[in-house]
């Protein structure tokens, strides 16, 4: 040994989410608070489309929480919809074209692991179940894209896990 530290490709990319869930999060919310406004549905729509990517697993539903009680539910459910179909629609894609080796090295071999041997063992389930809980949906979904799952059939079962657990947060903090 020459006394060279080696740093794994993982661990870059976990500053890298780091960094960048801190200034979203020092961008969004921060901002408003130092200038004393109210919270705008922008900020949350931020914060919740960029919790919903793999790579920046963030608590979006004490997002929607915090949020709900300066929007509509409507409003506040329209927005969380919107932004967590839209980014796990990019997390589909990313798992779907990006060569495996290189979200291995991302995310780390038996997280992937773990959710393909759920998808594979489940399959619909999973992804109902992790929409509708706090669960890491977002890498399901990655996981999907890169085993080939059916698009629509993950897109709608999806939607309805999102939907009830957006629908059951609002009726019960709003």
């Amino acid at each position: 040994m020459n006394g060279k530290i080696i740093i794994p490709k993982r661990f870059y990319y976990i500053i890298f989410a780091t960094v960048v869930a801190i200034w979203l999060i020092s961008f969004t919310v921060g901002r408003e608070w130092y200038a004393d406004k109210t919270e705008s549905i922008y900020s949350f729509a931020l914060i919740h489309f960029s919790g919903y990517l793999f790579f920046l697993l963030m608590p979006v539903e004490v997002a929607f929480v915090y949020y709900l009680p300066f929007y509509s539910e409507i409003e506040m459910m329209a927005m969380a919809l919107g932004t967590a179909v839209a980014a796990q629609i990019i997390d589909y894609l990313i798992g779907n074209l990006i060569r495996p080796r290189q979200i291995l090295d991302m995310m780390g071999e038996k997280r992937i692991a773990k959710a393909q041997k759920q998808i594979d063992r489940y399959g619909l389930l999973t992804i109902f179940v992790f929409n509708l809980l706090p669960l890491s949906s977002p890498v399901i979904a990655l996981v999907a894209g890169m085993i080939k799952f059916n698009f629509r059939k993950y897109f709608v079962v999806s939607f309805i896990g999102l939907f009830l657990k957006y629908f059951i947060l609002a009726l019960f903090f709003a």
